[in-house]
């Protein structure tokens, strides 16, 4: 059996919208969006993966919530698995520090007017069914 690596994207959920960021790198999915996130390293859970990336990538401090039911295939051996997160009180607001240009709050009614990457697609989906319920 291959191993595989997991991927953790946040559902960075604040007021009933949800944070998009744009990849600014690799060149094939810049200019692309995508729920922020990155790799669990050897050793780490995922929540603990998803806190840290998000300080790295964002500069913020968050607690992560539930997990988002399913998981996506990216390129082999990575899959995409996604919580639901929030920021914490006192924490600065959300900047594009790494791999990223831009970032944009949306509501559930502008879920779809950004270019999603492939792979965050099905998440987003579920994440919206929650939007929708909040």
């Amino acid at each position: 059996m291959t191993e595989r690596t997991v991927v953790v994207g946040a559902a960075l959920l604040d007021a009933g919208r949800l944070l998009a960021a744009r990849r600014s790198a690799p060149p094939e999915l810049a200019g692309r969006w995508e729920l922020p996130g990155g790799k669990v390293e050897p050793g780490e859970t995922p929540e603990a993966a998803l806190v840290r990336e998000l300080r790295e990538e964002l500069g913020v401090e968050t607690e992560v919530g539930d997990r988002i039911p399913g998981e996506w295939p990216l390129r082999v051996p990575y899959v995409l698995q996604v919580w639901t997160v929030r920021l914490l009180p006192g924490s600065p607001d959300p900047k594009p520090l790494q791999d990223h240009d831009e970032l944009r709050w949306l509501s559930r009614d502008e879920l779809w007017d950004v270019p999603w990457l492939d792979q965050d697609i099905p998440a987003v989906r579920e994440v919206a069914t929650r939007l929708l319920a909040s």
